[in-house]
């Protein structure tokens, strides 16, 4: 794509994000945004095929500033379970700036019908559950503590967009949030007890995760194993 072409997409992109956060995705209509980019109606068919891929553009377009905004705001601190609380209130707090975009970014989801951008995001929050597994600080196996952490998080930014605004309780995701993420991680190791063996267990199978390089086929064998053994023992 030409850099005037791509200037003009990305134009029809920002009003339509302009329509968007004033009134929905309803207000959204190929009409509207035509009008209001000052273009034809045939010009942004041609750019997007119908409404539903513009809308999907503008999904992709909700992630990436989602994804701009917490990678600015959660550098990595030395404790990745107090980086997990804050991703949360990060994510909870981009709902509730920006409900239209959170409606349609998470709202309208299709198994298998994800923009790159929602697989970075799950990604970054993989790698912060990583990193506290990694430390010893969790409790569940990584893959499992995504599910729950990602369902939480979306659940509850979905209930408070769903509410008044004047009834909106901030505490109610405070609450969750500590409920769900204490129930997943442990305070840092100080002594070695046997009540700490699942997150010993887990720290081991996470750094088997995150080891470089490609194991010989013997070797990749015995690590299946082992891994397998490892997520028995934290059970």
């Amino acid at each position: 794509m030409d850099e005037g072409r791509h200037a003009a997409r990305y134009r029809v992109l920002q009003v339509a994000a302009e329509l968007l956060e004033e009134g929905g995705s309803e207000a959204v209509s190929t009409r509207a945004v035509a009008t209001a980019a000052g273009i034809t109606a045939p010009a942004l068919y041609r750019m997007f095929g119908d409404k539903d891929g513009l809308l999907a553009e503008l999904a992709t377009h909700g992630f990436e500033m989602y994804l701009a905004e917490k990678h600015e705001a959660l550098s990595q601190s030395g404790d990745p379970v107090a980086d997990l609380y804050r991703g949360w209130d990060l994510h909870v707090d981009f709902g509730l700036r920006h409900p239209a975009f959170y409606l349609l970014m998470y709202g309208t989801a299709r198994p298998g019908r994800k923009p790159p951008a929602a697989d970075e995001a799950h990604a970054l929050l993989v790698s912060l559950l990583e990193r506290a597994a990694a430390d010893g600080r969790l409790r569940v196996p990584v893959e499992e503590a995504t599910h729950v952490v990602h369902a939480a998080t979306t659940g509850a930014t979905l209930a408070l967009i769903g509410e008044e605004a004047s009834q909106r309780k901030p505490s109610t995701s405070t609450r969750l949030r500590n409920i769900v993420l204490g129930s997943i991680t442990t305070d840092p190791p100080v002594v070695a007890t046997g009540t700490d063996r699942a997150s010993r267990a887990l720290a081991l199978d996470a750094a088997l995760t995150l080891e470089d390089g490609a194991a010989p086929p013997l070797r990749a064998t015995e690590t299946a194993l082992l891994r397998d053994w490892l997520r028995r023992l934290a059970e």
